[in-house]
Order: structure tokens, then C-alpha cells, then sequence
């Protein structure tokens, strides 16, 4: 029988692999931006029902509304400053898949690479620790939950692979850097079980809502504008279609 902290980390790791999944389609595989944005669409909608009807969920019937409250917007406030932090050092655009946004993120901040692994750290670090929570008091992983956060994952390792190609790095270098990413998934996942598991009810609420309120943060700030901007009139139903496939699975299972 594996340790139960064990299967966080295992699961962290498959959600977090993702990443190097998608930095391997991006240099290798010249999709299409439509193509990007229809599964950052999608996946959009897949992550708000699993944070919606599993996270949220969960946490209100652990703790109530004080530390779910609290949690839920402390860390969309806590996403927000670090996302405009780094920002400002060259990661604006890490979900973005337009050539000339990547051009413009080259051309302010040439050697962006760093900023860019920030930032997938900021938007996969949540949704790691989630799935490493979801196994307290034995608990099962959501399998919707991880389906989310794959999704999630994907179009970023795509896109900051093709801008890091464009920026010149080696295929060495980024693999290694999207791998290490990965990596940190899994371990996150693996603390994430191993720091909360002996917290009161409330106290894990609130971590739960904290990591929900990033997550969200960044739906809205990196996923929906790629999203719109690539499926512009559809990017709405694609959603759609996302959250009610994963509200089926949510419920059916």
C-alpha cells in the first residue's frame, strides 16, 4: 500500500507534467493560437466547477463561512501581488499565444525565462496543495480536480516553450526547466498533505479557500483573456461545455 503522502505527491506530479507535456508540443508542434485558446477555454471551465463544487464545497462543510471567506480572498489578494510582481519582470504573457505578444515580452525583458518559471510556480503551487489537502482525513484525490489542473497546465508549457524558443534558449535548457516545474508540482502536492494533515477542520478550510481564490485570480487574469482572444464568440459555450463535463463527472462519480 503506498503512504497517502506518497499518492499526493504521485498525483501532484502527474497534474504538474502537464507543463512538460505541453513545453515538448510547443517546440516541436506549430499549433494554432485557436487551437490553444479552445483548450484554455475548456479548461477554464473545467477548473472553475472542480474549484467550485469540490474546493469550495469541501471547505464551507469543514470550517463555515468565517475561514472560507477569509481564505477565499486573502488569496486572490495574495495571487494578485505576486502576478503583478512578476508582471513586471517579463511574465505578463506566459499563457499567451500570440507571436507578437511574445515578441513584446522579449523585446522588454530579453532574458524572461526566470520570470516565466515564477509564474508557473505561482499559478501551479495552488492547485498542487489542493490536491495534496484533498487526500486529508481519507479523503480521495479528486479525479476532476487533477483533470483541471492539466488542462490548466497545458497551454502554459506550450505557450512559454514557443516564446522561449523564440527567445533563443536551448531545447536543453527549457525541458529541463519545465521538468524541474514539474517536479515542484509534486512535491507541493506531497507537502500539501504532509503540513495540513494535522490542522483543525477550520484551518485547512482556510488553506482551501486560499488556494481557491488564487485559482481563480488566475482563470481571470491569465486563462480567459488567451481564451477570448483566441475563440473570441465561442470562448464562452467551450467553457460551458468544460464546467458541465466536469460537474457530471463531480457528481456521477
Amino acid at each position: 500500500m503506498i503512504p497517502v503522502a506518497v499518492q499526493a505527491g504521485l498525483w501532484g506530479l502527474l497534474s504538474g507534467s502537464a507543463l512538460l507535456i505541453g513545453a515538448l508540443v510547443g517546440w516541436f508542434v506549430p499549433l494554432s493560437r485557436r487551437t490553444i485558446a479552445i483548450v484554455m477555454a475548456f479548461g477554464a471551465g473545467v477548473l472553475i466547477s472542480a474549484l467550485s463544487f469540490d474546493l469550495m464545497n469541501e471547505a464551507w462543510e469543514r470550517g463555515g463561512l468565517a475561514p472560507v471567506s477569509g481564505g477565499f480572498l486573502g488569496g486572490a489578494a495574495v495571487y494578485t501581488i505576486a502576478n503583478l510582481w512578476l508582471s513586471r519582470r517579463g511574465a505578463k504573457h506566459r499563457k499567451r499565444a500570440a507571436k507578437e505578444l511574445r515578441d513584446e515580452q522579449c523585446r522588454g525583458h530579453p532574458s524572461n525565462a526566470m520570470a516565466l518559471a515564477l509564474g508557473a510556480l505561482l499559478d501551479g503551487i495552488p492547485e498542487s496543495i489542493v490536491i495534496g489537502v484533498s487526500l486529508i482525513e481519507g479523503g480521495a484525490v479528486g479525479g476532476v480536480a487533477v483533470a483541471a489542473v492539466f488542462l490548466s497546465n497545458l497551454p502554459e508549457g506550450l505557450s512559454s516553450a514557443a516564446g522561449m524558443k523564440h527567445e533563443g534558449r536551448s531545447a536543453t535548457f527549457t525541458f529541463a526547466l519545465w521538468g524541474g516545474i514539474a517536479l515542484t508540482a509534486g512535491v507541493a502536492s506531497f507537502l500539501g498533505y504532509v503540513a495540513f494533515a494535522g490542522l483543525s477542520p477550520a484551518a485547512v478550510a482556510t488553506v482551501q479557500a486560499l488556494a481557491a481564490g488564487a485559482i481563480l485570480a488566475m482563470i481571470v487574469d491569465t486563462m480567459v483573456p488567451e481564451a477570448f482572444e483566441g475563440t473570441h464568440d465561442y470562448a464562452g459555450i467551450i467553457a460551458v461545455a468544460g464546467f458541465l463535463l466536469a460537474f457530471a463527472l463531480s457528481k456521477l462519480g
